[in-house]
């Protein structure tokens, strides 16, 4: 009787075909979006009609590398390098080739990088965006493959290099063979910076361990998205080896900035026109017109 009055409240009957409530008042799990910070609730098409900022309270979501193309360079511009490269299981890390697989279909990128060339208001540039949707943004062997090999492509160009670092640090299923990766793309950064070419490096939420201790702080111009967080360790493990209470902003990126670890934060509304002036500004016989 118990069952029988249990399926009774969860459907209906109408002309003798059965009705399941739940699935009749049911929407699209992504059709509504709430604020993490604010709490506010908003369509999701209006969210990403807004660059995935929240109206409300500014708050800056997390992006996929493909919408940083979309919303950073010219249409139809971008050109994607080294999709051909896979990732191996050195330590033999049971399940590790499982979830990279997971997350390439999840978000239709071979690695946590997507690296490529393309145009920023008519200017060339050599980009790199990591997704922390893929293995959240982890520095493997072939992230810093990737990174590196852009880097050279840019040299080989003479192009600006720009990187969007979005990262939870070195992948711990390669160990030693990701903290490489620190050393590798920062011989490149210098080689790049030695044929007097511009590195700009935007730091967006999160950039934190190898990453923030490598390239994403080795830029001719370190930029930051608002509210970013960045840094090396976690916060409780400073607290503890330094025994002292740390301010709430910090590491945060206005808390970099105030410290001078950062040139600037630009809004991402803005990103792409500034970075295109600073692009215009450091080319040969570059002018801008304000």
């Amino acid at each position: 009787m118990a069952i029988r009055n249990l399926l009774s409240i969860n459907k209906k009957k109408s002309k003798g075909v059965i009705v399941d409530r739940n699935k009749e008042n049911s929407f699209p799990a992504d059709l509504m979006t709430k604020c993490p910070e604010c709490k506010k609730i908003y369509l999701t098409k209006e969210l990403e009609s807004n660059l995935k900022v929240c109206p409300n309270c500014d708050h800056h979501y997390k992006m996929t590398a493909w919408e940083r193309v979309d919303i950073f360079l010219d249409e139809g511009t971008f050109e994607s390098f080294d999709e051909n490269l896979r990732t191996s299981n050195p330590l033999k890390f049971p399940s590790y080739l499982d979830k990279i697989e997971v997350d390439s279909q999840k978000t239709g990128l071979n690695e946590a990088v997507l690296t490529g060339m393309g145009s920023l208001k008519g200017e060339q540039v050599v980009v790199a965006i990591m997704d922390s949707h893929f293995r959240m943004g982890s520095m493997g062997s072939v992230v810093g493959e990737k990174i590196t090999r852009a880097i050279e492509r840019a040299t080989e160009y003479e192009l600006p290099f720009i990187i969007f670092t979005a990262s939870g640090g070195a992948r711990m299923q390669e160990g030693v063979i990701s903290l490489m990766q620190m050393a590798k793309t920062s011989v490149a950064l210098k080689r790049h910076s030695d044929h007097g070419l511009l590195f700009i490096s935007i730091m967006t939420h999160p950039t934190t361990g190898g990453v923030s201790a490598s390239f994403a702080s080795l830029g001719d111009i370190n930029i930051a998205e608002p509210q970013s967080l960045i840094g090396f360790a976690g916060r409780r493990v400073i607290e503890q080896t330094v025994r002292e209470k740390l301010p709430d902003d910090f590491q945060t990126a206005e808390f970099l900035l105030a410290h001078g670890q950062l040139d600037a934060i630009f809004h991402r509304k803005d990103m792409r026109d500034k970075i295109a002036a600073i692009v215009k500004i450091h080319r040969k016989g570059g002018v801008v017109h304000v």
